[in-house]
């Protein structure tokens, strides 16, 4: 019997075969062009063109979106995990910081009021206990600022409010553009139009910082439905949050679903007045009685699905839960395993992979989890503070000699293993690993046997604040094992 995963996988692997894909050649130029123009090039860390060609190559589904007002110089940009952003006229990704409550206080930025400036702050904030205020934080001399890796979007003087795009005055008079009430920003971090690596919208535990979130479009869906993101995909949900599941042999206007399958299976119904929008259709399974599909296949929640979100419907032959978007392809060499606690990502030998997350407790809360930051949480969590203790209690997840970076989010990068920074062109002790969103991934030294996940939650608050958190394949949205 398939895993649940492999079959996520095959119920979107025919549409994302029946897309074409430009030239690797083709690609590679018009990457290449991009990070020029954007000034952006400092990855030569990163493999080289061709290897990074793949890229740049267009997603096989992306989300439906509703197309809303936007002010000039602005787009919308699909992106491999976030589905449409809004982006800049460079085609960066933009960002909102909303406010989020801590132990000992807020951070992040209230509606219409901007927070993050040029000042570098030099203390802890004590927003997070145990942790208290005015510990001197590291690297002071090379600490950026908020706007040096934030950027705001700024609007010029006769700019005019457009929709949910306002303006917000800064300390210096300057106008900066929020969606939302939210005031944007640009990451550093991204490189080339569609990337999202400086921040998610994934949903986070209430002690990790507050983190940015990229500015999107709202999803096409009818009244009544949701999108929840998560590890394999932008999913679709109903409102009250259950999972919505198709049957395979069902079409556009037919479902095998009978009476006594209905006993498990809640057909999601459509009003009377519910009218059809890009791929969403309504049919009647009987007269008088309207059922939403989508792409072609008929909704259902399923009956045992008690919990505020949960997914018992997906481990049912023929049935798979339904995706907006699906997650960019896994490098070919990882595995599935089966853990007491569900389906986890491995490497070719079966161990469990791991991604590192931390954000610092200053008033800014700057993340600290990418190579191009300070490296000194890092190594002092995996290994009181020596790199080679780290490689054996951590060790990166490394690429083989063939292996070649398969999309923006799974690529192959150079990285000094002592340091943990991109490592220089001609550095002879860099690795080529592994990274996720730009950022290496790794195993633990204490999992002995596939399946093993001992290190999960390592690190502050089971891993949400300054720690590394196993790459589970499916969610526990509200429950938060992710």
């Amino acid at each position: 019997m398939k895993s649940w995963f492999s079959r996520t996988l095959s119920a979107v692997a025919p549409v994302a075969r029946a897309v074409p894909v430009p030239s690797v050649p083709a690609l590679a130029v018009r990457a290449l062009l991009i990070l020029t123009s954007l000034g952006l090039a400092q990855h030569a860390a990163a493999d080289a063109l061709p290897e990074d060609a793949p890229a740049a190559a267009a997603l096989p589904v992306t989300m439906p979106y509703l197309k809303v007002p936007m002010p000039p110089g602005f787009r919308v940009e699909q992106t491999e995990l976030e589905g449409p952003v809004f982006a800049d006229t460079l085609g960066q990704t933009l960002y909102t910081w909303p406010q989020h409550k801590h132990r000992n206080g807020y951070s992040g930025e209230a509606p219409d009021l901007p927070a993050c400036y040029d000042e570098v702050t030099r203390v802890t904030a004590g927003l997070m206990s145990p942790y208290p205020p005015g510990i001197e934080l590291p690297e002071l001399e090379s600490r950026p600022s908020c706007t040096d890796l934030w950027p705001p979007v700024l609007a010029a003087e006769d700019a005019e409010p457009v929709g949910d795009w306002t303006l917000v005055e800064r300390r210096d008079g300057a106008l900066q553009w929020a969606w939302g009430e939210q005031p944007l920003y640009t990451s550093v971090r991204d490189q080339q139009p569609g990337d999202t690596i400086g921040g998610s919208g994934r949903r986070f535990g209430g002690d990790s910082p507050a983190v940015r979130k990229p500015a999107s479009p709202p999803p096409l869906v009818p009244p009544g439905f949701a999108v929840k993101r998560t590890t394999v995909g932008l999913m679709l949900t109903t409102r009250k949050n259950e999972a919505v599941y198709a049957f395979e042999a069902d079409t556009p206007t037919t479902t095998a679903c009978d009476a006594a399958c209905q006993k498990r299976w809640r057909p999601l119904l459509a009003p009377r007045l519910a009218r059809e929008q890009g791929a969403w259709r309504t049919f009647e399974p009987a007269p008088g009685v309207r059922q939403w599909v989508f792409r072609g296949k008929p909704l259902f929640a399923h009956r045992r699905d008690t919990e505020s979100w949960s997914q018992e419907g997906a481990d049912v032959p023929g049935w798979s839960n339904v995706f907006m978007q699906p997650a960019p392809a896994l490098p070919p060499s990882f595995t599935v395993q089966p853990t007491m606690a569900g389906e986890v990502l491995a490497d070719a030998r079966g161990r469990t992979i791991y991604t590192y997350r931390c954000g610092d407790d200053s008033v800014h809360q700057l993340a600290c989890d990418h190579p191009d930051d300070t490296q000194v949480y890092r190594l002092a969590m995996c290994g009181a503070g020596n790199p080679e203790r780290c490689l054996t209690h951590w060790p990166y997840v490394e690429a083989g000699a063939d292996e070649r970076s398969v999309n923006r989010s799974w690529r192959i990068s150079r990285i000094n293993p002592f340091t943990g920074r991109f490592a220089a062109a001609d550095d002879p002790t860099a690795l080529r690993v592994w990274t996720f969103r730009d950022r290496p991934v790794y195993t633990y030294g204490g999992d002995l046997a596939p399946g093993d996940v001992h290190g999960g939650g390592t690190g502050e608050w089971r891993g949400q604040r300054n720690g590394l958190k196993a790459f589970w394949l499916r969610d526990d949205y509200m429950r938060g094992i992710l």
